[in-house]
């Protein structure tokens, strides 16, 4: 299957530079997996689709402020860093502009005598092992010099940067943030919940690979970028319970799909764990845990279309985005959503 069967054309002016005020304004597009149905809806109607006994399972990771400027010591030459992944209290694999500049044995200077670092290594992608020096608490140090990362195609300011966070974010880690969740309110939840959609919460911190092109003309030839997932008793018991009396799972977002589906190939029981996941899901993938799935709009060739598209079938995605398009829909991250049923084979 070829890269290039992933594309198609969307006008720059459908991204979405910036949110809604209201989260649950956003509108909602329902797709039925398996009879390609769609329909257009608000975010508010989401109840409408979610069932009693329902488990709706939530990516709880928080966005960090992962982008750091400063400069190489000897050299006074501005440089900027971003965190991808934590390897131990003082060490972060990043990635680094200008990469040519930004070698081994630099010190590299953030905010002076609060935030330095050194450069430890190069891996064979570019990525730079960074060893940072400072004194206290390493989230306070870092919400000071850092700023939250938002996706490239994103040109605008965000004014409230908790509008990049979703409202239940707790477990800070994230480069990016789980966006199908930026439309709910605790109010929303809350709804859903007396309703007797049961919630689980998951982590998995979000690395900014979710943003890299797919550069293989097969896509099969793709190297999938590893993220950290916790999936914890609590979420265990009720997607188990559930599965068992053949209650619905529905996944907030790819990050919350990608960590069920990773723990499912691990362990048939869906039982507590953690670790990385590197699953790379594309048509032909066989879904073991997730039977609907509320997501954003993706970028065209991207990872994430390509997941959406084994979920609900490509014909149908596609045709979706292009009625999508066709309706005016804002895409990406600030823009508007989707409601997926899984496709069943008809017999």
């Amino acid at each position: 299957m070829r890269t290039s069967d992933f594309y198609y054309d969307l006008p720059e002016e459908l991204i979405a530079q910036h949110p809604i005020d209201d989260r649950t304004a956003s509108r909602l597009l329902a797709l039925d997996g398996t009879t390609g149905t769609i329909s257009h809806h608000s975010f508010k109607d989401l109840d409408r689709f979610l069932r009693p006994g329902d488990v709706l399972v939530i990516n709880n990771t928080r966005v960090i402020p992962a982008r750091l400027l400063g400069s190489i010591k000897d050299s006074g030459r501005a440089i900027e860093l971003l965190l991808l992944k934590r390897i131990d209290e003082k060490r972060w694999e990043t990635l680094a502009r200008p990469g040519k500049k930004v070698r081994p044995g630099k010190r590299l200077v953030f905010i002076e005598n609060v935030l330095e670092a050194v450069v430890e290594d190069v891996k064979e992608d570019g990525n730079r092992i960074i060893a940072f020096e400072y004194e206290g608490v390493w989230e306070e140090v870092l919400d000071r010099a850092g700023i939250v990362p938002l996706p490239p195609y994103i040109h605008e300011q965000l004014e409230d940067k908790e509008r990049y966070q979703t409202v239940y974010a707790l477990a800070p880690g994230s480069s990016a943030a789980p966006t199908a969740g930026l439309h709910f309110t605790k109010d929303l939840l809350n709804n859903l919940n007396e309703k007797g959609v049961e919630i689980a919460e998951v982590t998995l911190h979000v690395g900014l690979g979710t943003f890299r092109p797919v550069k293989s003309e097969n896509i099969e030839d793709h190297l999938m970028h590893s993220e950290w997932f916790d999936f914890p008793e609590d979420a265990s018991d009720k997607v188990r319970r559930a599965r068992k009396e053949g209650r619905r799972i529905v996944a907030v977002g790819t990050t919350s799909c990608r960590t069920l589906e990773s723990v499912a190939q691990m362990d048939p029981d869906m039982r507590p764990c953690s670790g990385y996941t590197s699953i790379f899901i594309y048509p032909g993938y066989d879904f073991h845990c997730v039977d609907a799935l509320v997501t954003n709009f993706h970028l065209p060739e991207s990872t994430l279309i390509m997941m959406v598209s084994a979920f609900a079938g490509k014909d149908n995605v596609f045709r979706a985005y292009n009625e999508a398009v066709q309706e005016r829909y804002r895409f990406f991250s600030f823009g508007d959503a989707m409601f997926l049923t899984k496709r069943q084979e008809r017999g």
